[in-house]
């Protein structure tokens, strides 16, 4: 168990790739600051994220989610995740091997989950006292949901301060995955600045994303397709709370500014907002980059700021700051996936 309790460090404390719960190593003046992508592409990790996630894009991609398979037992978010989705099985001293605890629609293997287990495998072969701050990957492969990801690590450099490690993520024999990963040993500096976190209304005051789909669902002007459509997004079992602060309409095919914000976590496309007559036949991760700034809690809200500044060549570029309630950036992050649409625009949905 101690060993999976250090697996990722962010921020000025050790904590767990995904739920970000507090190590008891941490400093105590931390505790009160900590109201987790992701991932964006997150997370990492999902975030993840994000972990990310930011929304966090498939390893091979798609645009679906699902109720997916091998769902983990209930329980604290922490003793889950340690034990199902960031539980690798060390075959060798660099080598580990991880299993597939959440499967999208798609058959593909969910990005956010690879991120998170490649970030845990680099996180053993450092010190217990450096902590990640800087993460960048690539999605290579399309992933094989039906075989175990083997995970190969490379100790590419151990300085005084900073500590790179390098992550295959393997299947058939093949990458399907790498990224880089960057340690550091916790240094004070005078030299601090963040931007403001935008002012929002607080997640209280918010419709949750079923909240919108159902209201939508009331329309008796709604096409029969997208309220299909609708169903089905409202039947997936997805275990996050998701409160846009800028719902777009769902009625409407104008143009729309491409920025959008969340409470928690986001899983809107933004990068195709100003392109909405479009419909998406393909969309999959390129790439994804995460810069961890302090610590935070992903069961704690926190508000997703996601904007995508270009957009051409079959791309899209994203880029996210995750904040902590209290005004505190805890995590920047950009992704980058291939968009392909079909040529004729959408009709209308009423």
């Amino acid at each position: 168990m101690a060993n999976q309790r250090r697996s990722v460090r962010i921020g000025a404390c050790q904590r767990c790739a995904s739920c970000h719960t507090r190590c008891p190593r941490a400093p105590r003046s931390n505790q009160h600051a900590v109201p987790a992508p992701p991932r964006p592409l997150v997370a990492a990790v999902r975030a993840a994220e994000e972990m990310a996630a930011a929304g966090g894009g498939g390893t091979g991609g798609g645009t679906g989610t699902g109720t997916g398979t091998g769902r983990p037992p209930t329980g604290d978010l922490r003793s889950v995740l340690i034990t199902s989705v960031l539980n690798l099985e060390r075959l060798e001293v660099d080598l580990f091997r991880g299993r597939h605890h959440w499967v999208p629609a798609t058959q593909r293997l969910f990005g956010g989950q690879i991120v998170g287990q490649a970030l845990v495998a680099a996180a053993r072969a450092v010190s217990r006292d450096e902590q990640v701050h800087s993460l960048h990957c690539y999605f290579v492969r399309t992933g094989d949901p039906k075989v175990p990801v083997l995970y190969e690590v490379e100790r590419t450099r151990t300085g005084k301060s900073f500590s790179v490690r390098s992550v295959k993520a393997i299947q058939h024999g093949k990458p399907i995955f790498t990224c880089q990963a960057s340690f550091q040993l916790s240094q004070g500096s005078p030299v601090q600045h963040q931007f403001t976190m935008p002012a929002v209304p607080p997640p209280e005051e918010l419709l949750t994303q079923e909240e919108l789909i159902q209201k939508f669902l009331q329309n008796p002007n709604l096409a029969e397709r997208y309220r299909k459509h609708l169903n089905k997004i409202q039947a997936e079992d997805v275990p996050i709370d998701i409160k846009p602060v800028n719902p777009p309409d769902i009625f409407g095919s104008e143009p729309q500014e491409p920025k959008q914000l969340f409470w928690v976590r986001a899983r809107g496309y933004i990068a195709l907002l100003p392109h909405r007559q479009y419909h998406i036949k393909f969309m999959v991760s390129l790439d994804h980059s995460m810069w961890f700034h302090t610590p935070f809690r992903a069961d704690h809200w926190m508000l997703y700021e996601c904007e995508s500044p270009w957009a051409g060549g079959c791309r899209g570029l994203v880029q996210g700051r995750l904040w902590r309630r209290d005004g505190v950036l805890a995590v920047t992050c950009a992704q980058e996936g291939v968009i392909r649409v079909d040529q004729t625009p959408n009709q209308s949905k009423l």
